[in-house]
């Protein structure tokens, strides 16, 4: 028979647990059907190559752009009313937006429904902010780098998927796959996840909770918070950076022609295996290291295996250096999203992983828009030097301005 303490342990290791599941098929269903826009788009009858251009930017960008505005908005709702609300909303509101989109006749359909699903998704802020809420503290690293795993293993099975969707049933049918995986992890979430959430004594009205809580900038820890949202930025600006121009960059050092594609998948697999086994070895670790000092040795790690990239010669030197850069990139983000509970009351956790997520969109946004510039004006081992550059200045903001304030284990 349980005793108190096995039970609560049971109870916040199931939600984990089924958050993870629920992640992984909710990220690889967006990515089971975001690789084939662009030949979607021929179905709808874009073929003009221009056209195609324009329309695949703006079904990529629109979502990102809602979803930085919503993104907050959301999370004072967590607030208000719950993390697990907040999680489902993500999960079911995908799910239908994603099926209507498998049914849509023209491009300006398709580019309205992608841009509603930016407002109504967002599961990995719904769902860092969940489990932020219900792991303990010294078991709070360890659960924000599982789901960190969660978030590399969907994005690499999706694609994979989709693939194989495409060629077996055809472009359409990829909408309905990514639906039903968001349903099937929406269903795994409404029945195993528990959320401890207690209503604020006094609740705001509702139009009031859709203004987001960001008291916690101008508090007593708001230094350390802008410098890890700050950081959040920089990690996804240093990302999408070099992921466009990673295949091209392969394919000037590719001594086998034929070997161009199946070496990019190589890389990259190799690259999200490390990150999400280290997200879950240095997340486990990383409340007896301390999460600063985790986040310092990770990002200083990533900007030293990053810059050597930019002058490999071969496949076999750009993974082995790819392999160091992302193990060291999976810790990041586990320590950064601890910091920011442990600097932040518990009651406006929500609006802050919020504005995390917002953030991270609009690093996602600026990214690619860089490493463009870099690679016309420099060429391609630019970006991977302005990366290493951007997470070495991050990682040396972290001592600067992130205090030594963190929870320890008892004696």
């Amino acid at each position: 028979m349980y005793t108190s303490r096995s039970a609560a342990t049971a109870s916040w290791k199931r939600t984990l647990y089924s958050v993870w599941v629920g992640e992984v098929l909710a990220i690889a269903g967006f990515g089971t059907s975001t690789p084939i826009i662009p030949f979607f788009l021929g179905d709808l009858g874009i073929t003009d190559p221009q056209t195609v251009k324009l329309y695949t930017g703006l079904l990529q960008s629109l979502p990102a752009i809602s979803m930085m505005v919503m993104a907050p908005i959301w999370g004072s709702l967590a607030d208000q009313y719950g993390r697990k609300p907040m999680l489902l909303r993500a999960m079911f509101g995908g799910a239908g937006i994603l099926l209507l989109q498998g049914l849509v006749k023209d491009p300006g359909q398709l580019l309205l429904l992608r841009t509603l699903q930016g407002m109504l998704t967002g599961t990995v802020g719904a769902a860092t902010v969940l489990v932020a809420s219900v792991s303990p503290e010294e078991e709070r690293g360890y659960s924000l780098g599982l789901l960190q795993m969660s978030i590399f293993l969907g994005n690499s099975l999706g694609p994979l998927f989709g693939g194989y969707i495409s060629d077996a049933f055809g472009h359409r049918i990829n909408f309905f796959a990514t639906s039903l995986l968001l349903l099937s992890g929406g269903i795994i979430v409404s029945l195993f996840a528990t959320d401890d959430f207690t209503a604020p004594a006094v609740r705001k009205s509702f139009a009031k909770s859709l203004i987001p809580d960001f008291s916690p900038l101008r508090g007593e820890h708001g230094k350390a918070l802008w410098t890890l949202l700050a950081i959040v930025a920089a990690d996804q600006i240093a990302g999408s950076i070099t992921a466009p121009f990673l295949p091209l960059f392969i394919k000037t050092i590719t001594q086998e022609p034929a070997r161009i594609a199946s070496n990019t998948g190589l890389v990259i697999a190799a690259g999200a295996i490390s990150s999400s086994v280290a997200a879950v070895l240095i997340g486990k670790i990383s409340y007896r290291l301390g999460y600063r000092r985790t986040l310092m040795f990770c990002m200083g790690g990533a900007a030293l295996f990053y810059l050597p990239q930019a002058f490999s010669r071969s496949v076999f030197q750009l993974l082995i250096f790819r392999l160091m850069s992302s193990f060291f990139i999976g810790g990041n983000m586990p320590s950064v999203n601890a910091l920011i509970a442990v600097n932040t009351p518990r009651e406006k956790q929500g609006s802050m992983y919020g504005l995390r997520s917002s953030v991270a969109s609009a690093g996602g946004a600026i990214g690619p828009a860089i490493g463009s510039a870099l690679a016309i004006g420099f060429g391609y081992g630019s970006v991977f030097i302005a990366t290493g550059t951007v997470l070495a200045i991050a990682g040396i903001a972290v001592p600067l301005f992130v205090s030594m304030r963190e929870w320890r284990l008892q004696d």
